[in-house]
This record gives structure tokens, C-alpha cells and sequence, in this order.
């Protein structure tokens, strides 16, 4: 299971490069440490990795590299006994403690993604690529014999500071454990190395198949202990938050997980987690309705099915936020919408609210200057074992960075004041705690008045860094800047004395590789004129020659030196300050989850006042009124013929007909959008539109044949059949498109007969649609189904095909 190799640049706790705005490309994970103690086992090749492991003494002494051993892990096992052995598609990793280690294959020397960064803009921007960088390591645990069927998950994204638990009960295929990891889409999955012994578990087969880029790592299974877990939990919960100890006392699965995450996460990245500074949530299974894989890769929930680069989804059609922590939010929502009807009727409150001119704009012009206060959060509860130049550079961005952010959050809570919504206002009085205005005076107190935020060139970015800390804080730190500004006054002055002595115009330049050089017009040489033989590694760049001379270069290295000191000095004044703010961290998660949940609000108020949208209604019936397809509308550009649907207790099941390219394929995938965005809140795309909230959303769309598991069309349809006729309830909202074209006309006809008669019996709100006009006649045997027939449309149908990207 290996990953591209393009991307992101990470060393051990460390970013190089700032991530590309405009890339599918997959942060790495697995990163690279600079201690002796924390040297990577994970470099480009084997032989690297198992020579630095015995170095640090957690390789097999004997130095066999090729043989693969396993001990018997400690901690409680549920439901089954434990194999053992190594699995050449997922490493077992040897953390500290092993006495023995199984082979690692080849993989990128850096793969995790990094909290560090040593970019100054790291934050700025809100594109939607951020959202899809991935960065989150899952933990999964599954139970065995008796327990078979019960699955305990913890999850941690490296750039948002909360662990997630989840544990919930589940059956062969894991539908809702495949489901909740396509939500996380983890970078890294790490499971018990019993899990992947030559007969390999279905979850694990199941990994392999749903996830090619994640990279499975086993573990010995002694590193899931429950005990470490709920210790973990204590030790690491914020105290205002401890409820979730009520929460996940007895989950065994889930706290195993939990204890093997942080091992794995400790061990690899080389951080640990501050105490008292972590959010820890337990999610179940019962609070969100559950749409699986295939049901969002049906109705292009998160990205377009035919071009993933193209905006033409439902999440494309709404992200309107300004915030990366809003666009993860938004997308969160659209995989796994509400079943709560109290907390949608808030939410369109304040859409209703926000949609007023005055408020829009005053909100929005306070929301868009956040930065991801997630990812800056991530930077405080993160210590590195191992303080380096570059994490004292990256430290240095993130104060500028958090001290911005709280300048903030005055105008965001004055924006909001003027709110009358419920949420809105709680949102509001939040931003009033008085914690908010200590922790920037503590920033005041330290950091120099008036820094900009927005780096310039690397010149006057390197600036800004030095001079971050107040002078007199430190006396060495100001020593060293008096040392650095010597430095520079001296490399001025040979610059100015070299320009007058050779009589040539010279200009001062700096780049990160050379340090200061020197630059010359060409046109200021004559033709045949040389440079003299003390200019060295001339360079010409168009119309400009770049060179530098040996004492140039000595006064680089004593700039350098200055610079490295004083970030280093700098780095213990932050750290010390870091851990006062620590103790306060409780009111930033409150800070971020109020940009990620108004910003969210606002994009769907935004995309309201540019479509004819209606407040949805919530009722035990489903009824949509002048109903149109919310991408389709936004690709083709022009007014789409609308639909009426309409389903109850009483009539329950709605029989679709009609030729080819009529619209009935739209009109299913329309019917379960306007589901979707009702119970996330936002505004559907009708006339009126009244809906009863589903606990479940099914689809069955697509005729392709799978070529990985050598599966028929046929295969996948029945499959796919088989889970919706199980798992359906009475409150499930179901669609189906022409089922049965794998088969004979006959035994089609029988099949959907079938599953029809099934899910009338359950009371499924159900969209059928199909070329069997057989089946229009049920209507005579039961009362609760409905049939309508769609003409023609040819053209039109064409047109939007056309624009979505798909054969007419």
C-alpha cells in the first residue's frame, strides 16, 4: 500500500515547504527526527531504517533484517486469541520496548504531515485543497470470537488538537466502520499485527481494498490496552471538557485503540501531548445519519465522480466559507448530516438571520481574517522532544499567527452582537470570556507592538522573526541581535566599498540558499568587460548577474550563526510563554468551534441569496415542490425544469418510468441532495420543500464492473441490494436505479419484484426507477405505492449530461 510520492516536503516535526495550493497530491506521513533517540526508522531504504534501529537499540541485536519475529502482546484480549506473524502488505512497527522487529518495506522517508511549519503565510489562505490535504492517523480495533462484530476506533488529525473515539457494534462488511474511515479518509491506519497474519482479517482485506493510499501499519497487539487508554484520557482531557470520561468508561475497543494511537503517534512523530490541553470526543453511531461509500460517490457528495478536480459537487456547490476550519466543517456535515430536529431549526435560524444584508456583510468581514485556529491550536498541545532551529522558527510564525487571531475575536463577537438567533447569540457570549483578552495581554507582554502578519520578501520575513521577542526580555537575545545588525551593517558597507572600487553599480539581495549576494545590471558592463577575479558563483538571470566574494561569505556564515541563535533564544521565551497559554486553551477550542460553525452558517447563507431556495420544513412526510437538482443547476447555467415528489406513511413508495435520458436518474439523485442539505441545515433548492429526517440514505446508482475484486456487474449489484434490504429501517430514505440491467430481462424483473415487495414491507421511503413497466402494476396490490412517467426530455437531458460530464 504505498502513496505519491509528490507533495508537501516534511522532515521530523517539520515543513519544509509550505503546502501547494493547488494539489491532489497526499500529505506523507512518517517523518524523519534529528535526535539520536528519535532517528527515523522509516528512511528511504531497509537497510537505513534497521541499522538506525539498532543504533537506538530497538532493532533484534542479532541484525537479521530479513526474518520477521513476533512477540505475544500483553494487555486484555476480548472475544478470541491472538495470532501472530508479520504480513508483507503492512509492516509490523517496532516501537520502544520490542525486542524483536519485523521487516518494513520501502516507504517515503516522510509521511507524516507536520504541525511545525516554517512558512510564515502556513496559515493564510482558505482554499478548498486544504481541506482535502489529508492528515489524520486511525487507530482500529475490531473484536474477535464472541466480541466478532464490535469495532473501537481513535483518530487524531496532526493538524486539529482532538482525538475522536468512536465504538459501536457492526457486522460483516463493516459498512459503518468502512463509513466513518471514508469521513476521516486517514493517511495512516494502525491495527494489532494479529489482524494481518497470512489468514488476514476481513477488516483488514477491506482496508486494502476501500483505501489504496492509506498505508496499514500493524503493531504488536500489546500496545492496545484499555487501561493506558482511559489513562491517556485523563491525563490528556481538558478539564472543562472531562464529560467524555462518562462517555467511554467501559469501551474497551476504543480506549485500546486510543493507547495504541498515541504510542504510534509519539513514536514516529517524536512529539508528545501536553497534559490538560487535548479536546477528546466520543462519537457514536446514533447521532448523524449514516451515508456509506458508495451512496456518496452516487450522489458526488464531496467531489465529482467523473473529474475530482472539479467543483461540480454538493460540497463545491456550498463552500462558500472563508475558513479552512468552516470547509472542514461543511464537509463533515454533508458526510454525515443531522438526525437532531431541534438543532437544524437552529441552524436555519441563523441562516434566516445571517441572510439579512447588514448582518451578512458585518459577519463576514469578521470571519474572513481568521486563520485556522485549529492548526494553531495543534501547535500548542504538541511538545517536540526535540527543540530544533526549525521548530523554533515555526514557533516564532505561530505566536505572530495566534496573537492575530485574538486581535479578532473583539470585532467577531461585535459583529455578532446584533444576532437574536439562539446559536448565535451563544456564540456570541462566548467570545465575551474574559480568558480571551489575559492570553493576548500575555502575548502583548512578550511580543513586539505593530509585527505584521503578512510576510514580505525572505528578507524582511527573517526580520520580523528576529525581532519578535521584546527586547530586554532576554540579555543574550539582545546581544545577538546587536550581533546580527553588526553583521548586516558590515556586509552593507563591503557592497558599498566593492561598488566604489571597481566602479560599478551594486545592489544588495538575500534568498534563503545564498544569503546576502550581490546584483548587477548586465547593461552596466561594457560588451567585451569582465568581472573582476574576486566576484565568485556568478550567476546571470535575464538582465541581472548575481555573485558574491569570499568575505561576503564569511560575514553570511557570522549572519547565519546570529539568526540561529537568537531564534533558538527566542524559542525558550515562547516555550514559556506556551505553556502559561496551555493552561487557558479550554476558551480556543470555544474560539474555533464558533469561526467553524458561523462561517459554515454563512456559506450556506451566501449560497441561499444567489439560487431560489426555501426553508425546509420537518414532518413525517416528504414533500418537494418545484425541486431542482442543486449542482446541475449551478453547471448548466440556465432555468431547469423542476419536479414534484411527494412520499407518506400512506404512499411510500414511488415507482419511476420512462425512456432513456427522460430525467429519471436526476430525479433521484435530486430527491436525496435536498434530503442531505435539509438535515445539514442549509436551504433547498425549491419552491417548498418539507422533508422527514432519514437516520439512513441509500443509493443504488452505477452498472460499472469492478476490476480489482473481479466483480460483474451483476455481483456489485446484488451486493449492494443485499446491504440496503438489511440495514433499511422504516426511517431510511432509499434509491434505486434501474437494478437488474446486469441480468436477464427476466430474471430482472423478478429480482426487483423482489426487493420492491421487501421494502414496501418495511414502510422504506422508497424511489424506484425503471424500464420494467411491470412493476407500475403493485399500485393495484398495495395502496402505498405511487407511479409516475417521465416523457421525453431528450434534449435537454443531453444538454445536462453534457455539462456534468457523462455519455448522453
Amino acid at each position: 500500500m504505498r502513496m505519491s510520492t509528490k507533495g508537501p516536503k516534511y522532515s521530523f516535526g517539520l515543513l519544509l515547504d509550505s503546502p501547494p495550493r493547488r494539489t491532489k497530491t497526499r500529505a506523507k506521513l512518517h517523518s524523519t527526527t534529528t535526535s539520536s533517540a528519535s532517528s527515523s526508522l522509516l528512511s528511504s531504504t531497509p537497510a537505513a531504517r534497521h541499522s538506525r534501529m539498532q543504533e537506538s537499540g530497538w532493532a533484534d541485536r542479532s541484525g537479521n533484517a530479513d526474518t520477521a519475529t513476533t512477540t505475544s502482546g500483553g494487555g486484555r484480549a476480548r472475544g478470541g486469541g491472538g495470532g501472530g506473524g508479520g504480513c508483507g502488505d503492512a509492516p509490523t512497527v517496532v516501537m520502544p520496548g520490542f525486542s524483536s522487529w519485523a521487516p518494513l518495506v520501502p516507504l517515503p522517508a516522510s509521511r507524516f504531515p507536520t504541525l511545525f511549519s516554517t512558512t510564515d503565510d502556513a496559515d493564510a489562505g482558505d482554499d478548498d485543497e486544504e481541506v482535502e490535504a489529508r492528515s489524520v492517523v486511525v487507530a482500529l480495533a475490531e473484536g474477535r470470537g464472541i466480541a466478532r462484530g464490535e469495532v473501537g476506533l481513535a483518530s487524531i488529525d496532526l493538524r486539529c488538537p482532538e482525538l475522536v473515539l468512536c465504538q459501536f457494534p457492526d457486522s460483516q462488511p463493516y459498512v459503518k466502520a468502512i463509513t466513518k474511515l471514508q469521513v476521516l479518509r486517514p493517511l495512516e491506519v494502525v491495527m494489532p499485527h494479529t489482524a494481518c497474519n497470512p489468514n488476514a482479517s476481513k477488516m483488514f482485506t477491506l482496508l486494502r481494498d476501500y483505501f489504496p493510499e492509506a498505508h496499514v501499519t500493524t503493531v504488536l497487539r500489546k500496545y492496545f490496552n484499555e487501561e493506558r487508554g482511559m489513562d491517556a484520557v485523563r491525563r490528556l482531557c481538558v478539564p472543562h471538557m472531562a464529560t467524555v470520561l462518562m462517555d467511554v468508561q467501559g469501551k474497551y475497543y476504543c480506549l485500546a485503540s486510543l493507547a495504541a494511537l498515541l504510542q504510534y503517534v509519539e513514536f514516529i512523530q517524536g512529539v508528545v501531548l501536553a497534559p490538560a490541553s487535548v479536546r477528546v470526543s466520543f462519537c457514536g453511531s446514533e447521532r448523524t445519519a449514516m451515508i456509506d461509500g458508495t451512496t456518496a460517490a452516487n450522489l458526488e457528495l464531496l467531489r465529482n465522480s467523473h473529474d475530482p478536480r472539479s467543483s461540480h459537487s454538493l460540497f463545491g456547490v456550498l463552500n462558500y466559507t472563508r475558513t479552512r476550519g468552516g470547509a472542514r466543517r461543511l464537509r463533515a456535515n454533508i458526510h454525515e448530516p443531522l438526525v437532531d430536529e431541534e438543532t437544524l431549526r437552529g441552524r436555519l435560524d441563523c441562516v434566516d438571520e445571517l441572510m439579512q444584508e447588514d448582518n451578512f456583510y458585518r459577519v463576514q468581514a469578521a470571519i474572513s481574517q481568521f486563520l485556522d485556529v485549529d492548526h494553531l491550536l495543534s501547535m500548542l498541545i504538541q511538545i517536540p522532544k526535540t527543540e530544533t532551529l526549525r521548530t523554533a522558527e515555526s514557533k516564532i510564525n505561530y505566536a505572530i499567527h495566534l496573537k492575530h487571531v485574538l486581535e479578532l475575536v473583539s470585532p467577531l463577537q461585535r459583529a455578532l452582537s446584533p444576532c437574536k438567533t439562539p446559536l448565535l447569540t451563544a456564540y456570541q457570549s462566548s467570545l465575551l470570556d474574559c480568558r480571551f483578552p489575559a492570553i493576548l495581554g500575555k502575548l502583548r507582554t512578550v511580543l513586539t507592538d505593530d509585527l505584521p502578519f503578512r510576510k514580505g520578501n525572505l528578507l524582511s520575513a527573517r526580520t520580523r522573526r528576529c525581532h519578535v521577542v521584546r527586547p530586554g526580555l532576554n540579555g543574550f537575545l539582545d546581544l545577538a541581535r546587536r550581533i546580527l545588525s553588526e553583521a548586516v551593517g558590515d556586509i552593507e558597507g563591503t557592497i558599498k566599498q566593492l561598488s566604489e572600487i571597481h566602479n560599478l553599480p551594486m545592489s544588495m539581495s538575500y534568498s534563503a540558499v545564498r544569503g546576502f549576494y550581490i546584483q548587477t545590471s548586465a547593461h552596466s558592463l561594457q560588451p567585451e568587460q569582465r568581472l573582476p577575479e574576486v566576484f565568485i558563483k556568478v550567476s546571470k538571470r535575464g538582465n541581472l548577474l548575481s555573485y558574491t566574494t569570499m568575505d561576503l561569505m564569511r560575514l553570511n556564515c557570522r549572519s547565519q550563526e546570529a539568526v540561529e541563535e537568537i531564534y533558538l533564544m527566542s524559542n525558550v521565551v515562547l516555550s514559556k510563554l506556551f505553556a502559561e497559554i496551555r493552561e487557558d486553551i479550554v476558551c480556543l477550542y470555544k474560539l474555533a468551534d464558533a469561526v467553524s460553525m458561523v462561517d459554515m452558517l454563512l456559506a450556506f447563507a451566501h449560497r441561499t441569496t444567489l439560487t431560489k431556495s426555501v426553508r425546509p420544513e420537518f414532518s413525517d412526510t416528504l414533500a418537494l415542490k418545484g425541486a431542482r437538482h442543486p449542482i446541475l443547476e449551478r453547471v448548466l447555467g440556465w432555468p431547469l425544469v423542476p419536479n414534484d415528489v411527494f412520499l407518506s406513511d400512506a404512499s411510500n413508495f414511488l415507482i419511476v418510468t420512462g425512456p432513456n435520458n427522460s430525467g429519471k436518474s436526476t430525479l433521484l439523485r435530486q430527491v436525496a441532495l435536498c434530503q442531505v442539505m435539509a438535515q445539514i441545515g442549509c436551504f433547498v433548492p425549491a419552491d417548498f420543500a418539507c422533508v422527514r429526517i432519514a437516520d439512513q440514505i441509500f443509493t443504488r446508482i452505477g452498472v460499472d464492473d469492478d476490476i480489482q475484486p473481479l466483480s460483474s456487474t451483476f455481483t456489485i449489484e446484488m451486493r449492494e441490494v443485499n446491504y440496503i434490504v438489511r440495514t433499511a429501517t422504516d426511517r431510511s430514505l432509499v434509491i434505486i436505479d434501474e437494478l437488474g440491467r446486469g441480468t436477464g430481462v427476466h430474471e430482472a424483473l423478478g429480482i426487483c419484484h423482489s426487493v420492491c415487495e421487501c421494502l414496501l414491507q418495511r414502510k422504506t421511503f422508497t424511489i424506484f426507477a425503471t424500464h420494467h413497466l411491470e412493476l407500475s402494476h403493485l399500485s393495484t396490490l398495495y395502496p402505498n405505492v405511487s407511479n409516475s412517467h417521465f416523457r421525453g426530455g431528450v434534449a435537454q437531458s443531453a444538454a445536462a449530461a453534457a455539462a456534468l460530464g457523462r455519455p448522453s
